[in-house]
């Protein structure tokens, strides 16, 4: 797995029921995966000698980020290694551009959008008939609300164009929350979907998600999952793939975003799914039967932890663990910074109040927003 961060961690844990030998290139010792896993490479994964040397005598490549040089990909495919996802799929979560245009091809729903090339070119894209406030969005390297910004004039659009790539400009969706759809899909091409859930953003970064989405109307939570599917065919993607979603407020799904690696919306299912985002990730890359996607409980939910006033976690767990001895909590082995994420925590049963009220408690206790 190319990637030392907490996805490379939680599905290397995933495999070793399976005694999967698991090998990571990690940018650092320090980094949250290689903490735990036995076979670490410490090196640039944008070096293409580098991602060859670390590549040889794998059966497989994956990834817990989409930031490795699409050209690099293809280098590795064409030395024999299997890539999953491969570049042709990867490059639609590397590049917005190239999603979107992707995506207006297969006729799925999406904001309205276009790249824009200066300021002035964003004030004639509002012009167009989306008016102001617009999204603005880099094409490539953006992530959990970096590289994104809302901007209410042309005089406000200067930003995102000193990075110096292409900058996507998107209408501002009138929705009534954020939802994801979760699936993964074998190279031979089965393919599982997990309960669409509600994603709740505090910042631009995620900060609790609901499984399944209270109250979403089951024709539609069915349309977002067939979408999903579609997507991950039509790309030919291979592994997990979360199809970030508007619910509009006048009832249609607006695809945002994809990320084609196991994702925050779906770390419910650890604990949650009968089958995790992790496990199945695993077993799709190595092409074996996919897991039973269905969930445990009536409701799960999963709070990020972030990083807060606590540096040693280990007295706060004495009390959300006395507190709740059905809490899951998992935590990445990261230095506390706050706003950082550190680790999140799972809770779940029949009551969607207590379980929800359960896991910002010991959330906010984790990162001592909550003392008692």
């Amino acid at each position: 797995m190319v990637g030392g961060g907490q996805l490379a961690r939680m599905t290397h844990e995933a495999g070793i029921p399976l005694g999967i030998k698991f090998k990571l290139l990690s940018d650092t010792p320090q980094d949250s995966a290689a903490q735990v896993v036995g076979d670490v490479v410490i090196g640039d994964y944008r070096d293409l000698d580098t991602l060859r040397a670390f590549a040889r005598g794998c059966d497989v490549i994956t990834f817990d980020h989409e930031h490795v040089p699409t050209e690099h990909l293809r280098a590795l495919e064409a030395d024999g290694i299997p890539v999953r996802p491969g570049p042709d799929a990867l490059v639609h979560a590397q590049d917005k551009g190239v999603m979107r245009a992707k995506l207006d091809a297969i006729g799925v729903p999406c904001p309205r959008h276009r790249i824009v090339s200066d300021p002035a070119d964003v004030e004639r894209f509002a012009a167009e008939g989306v008016g102001f406030p617009v999204i603005l969005k880099t094409v490539r390297g953006g992530y959990d609300g970096k590289g994104v910004w809302v901007v209410r004039s042309s005089k406000e659009a200067a930003e995102p164009f000193r990075a110096g790539v292409p900058v996507l400009a998107e209408e501002k969706v009138d929705f009534t929350r954020e939802l994801a759809a979760n699936i993964v899909r074998s190279p031979h091409g089965q393919a599982v979907a997990y309960p669409v859930v509600e994603s709740i953003q505090v910042d631009g970064v995620c900060d609790t998600v609901i499984a399944p989405a209270p109250g979403l109307d089951p024709e539609l939570a069915g349309q977002a999952q067939e979408l999903a599917l579609r997507i991950a065919q039509e790309l030919d993607v291979v592994g997990h793939l979360a199809v970030e979603l508007f619910e509009a407020a006048d009832g249609r799904i607006l695809v945002n975003e994809l990320a084609m690696r196991p994702h925050n919306s779906g770390h419910w299912t650890q604990d949650g799914a009968i089958t995790s985002q992790f496990a199945n990730h695993v077993r799709a890359v190595l092409d074996l039967p996919l897991g039973d996607p269905r969930p445990r409980a009536p409701w799960t939910v999963m709070a990020n932890v972030l990083g807060g006033d606590y540096p040693d976690m280990y007295y706060a767990y004495l009390h959300c663990m006395a507190r709740d001895p059905q809490l899951k909590i998992h935590m990445y082995g990261k230095d506390v910074k706050p706003g950082r994420k550190v680790g999140h925590v799972n809770t779940y049963g029949d009551d969607l109040a207590e379980v929800r009220e359960r896991a910002a408690h010991a959330a906010g206790y984790l990162r001592g927003t909550i003392t008692e």
